[in-house]
């Protein structure tokens, strides 16, 4: 069995995975041409075009993370070769971590108490009860569901958003497009954990960011494409003529690197973090692609991505 790896720290993973299959041929892709060839496997992460094309027997794909949107639009992608990716695989708890932090950065006025600072301004501001601090989460998948699960268990009252009707114990579940727009007039501080597709792309508009209550919150650690980045700037307004949302912390963008004179850089009441909420953490995540591979090699049925779908 030929495995080639093609991620940030391919090395890491080619060892781990060496250890676990000591049968197998395991190689990262900076291997030569004709030795990463005729590969059984590859195990990637933003894969490079030239890497699919040249493959001629690939038995599956492991997207090496929970995002398949870069690999499914890259060039030379083969067709009806099946795509597995890593579901949650130790994801869940960064991704929850971040996401609570989001809500508490707003919630207890740290974003305010930051400017008064500037200010060299005292005042304290009221603190609500969590009851009153209602959280939004758009994306009920394993990672979304488990972000909404950890908020609900921190005493937020979660709503919870997917396109199809979900049912998960103490989140009260939304869906469809009449479910969105419920959800959205009810939270103060919105989570954006969908994928990215084209009917996910710009879920979050100008008219789904009026439909937030007036002071609301967003968080984005889930894709650039499900937020308008210019209709946010707008809904945030500027100093001198503050707008309907509140603020935004955000892990994605349209284009990354965010470019320099992205003007998200320079708003106050943004806060810009470099694609960091949820790294796939190899520990976690090696059982999961082992048993990926192990199901391949056995002609086992496994939960693959739909391409049409884009997850």
């Amino acid at each position: 069995m030929k495995i080639v790896v093609h991620t940030d720290d391919a090395a890491q993973w080619q060892a781990a995975l060496s250890d676990a299959l000591p049968h197998a041929n395991v190689m990262t892709s900076d291997a030569p041409a004709d030795e990463r060839k005729n590969a059984d496997y590859l195990a990637v992460w933003k894969a490079p075009s030239h890497l699919l094309s040249e493959q001629t027997q690939l038995k599956g794909i492991i997207n090496l993370g929970a995002g398949v949107d870069y690999l499914l639009n890259t060039p030379g992608l083969p067709r009806n070769v099946p795509i597995v990716k890593l579901r949650d695989a130790g994801m869940g708890d960064s991704m929850a971590d971040y996401a609570l932090y989001g809500v508490l950065h707003f919630y207890r006025s740290m974003d305010r108490y930051a400017q008064q600072q500037h200010d060299a301004a005292w005042q304290p501001h009221r603190l609500v009860e969590k009851s009153q601090w209602p959280v939004g989460v758009l994306g009920l998948g394993a990672i979304g569901g488990f972000v909404a699960s950890a908020l609900q268990q921190a005493g937020f009252p979660v709503l919870g958003w997917s396109r199809s009707p979900k049912q998960i114990s103490g989140i009260r579940c939304f869906h469809g497009d009449d479910g969105l727009s419920d959800l959205l007039g009810q939270v103060q501080s919105l989570i954006t954990i969908l994928p990215d597709t084209n009917a996910t792309k710009h879920i979050i508009n100008a008219q789904r960011l009026a439909q937030l209550p007036k002071g609301a919150s967003i968080i984005n650690p889930g894709r650039g494409s499900l937020i308008d980045e210019q209709a946010l700037l707008n809904a945030l307004g500027s100093p001198d003529q503050p707008g309907h949302l509140r603020g935004a912390l955000l892990d994605v963008f349209h284009e990354e690197p965010l470019p320099a004179n992205n003007p998200l850089w320079q708003h106050p009441n943004v806060i810009v973090t470099p694609h960091m909420a949820a790294p796939t953490p190899l520990n976690a995540a090696i059982d999961q692609v082992i048993a990926y591979l192990q199901a391949f090699e056995a002609g086992e049925q496994v939960t693959t991505v739909d391409p049409d779908a884009g997850y």
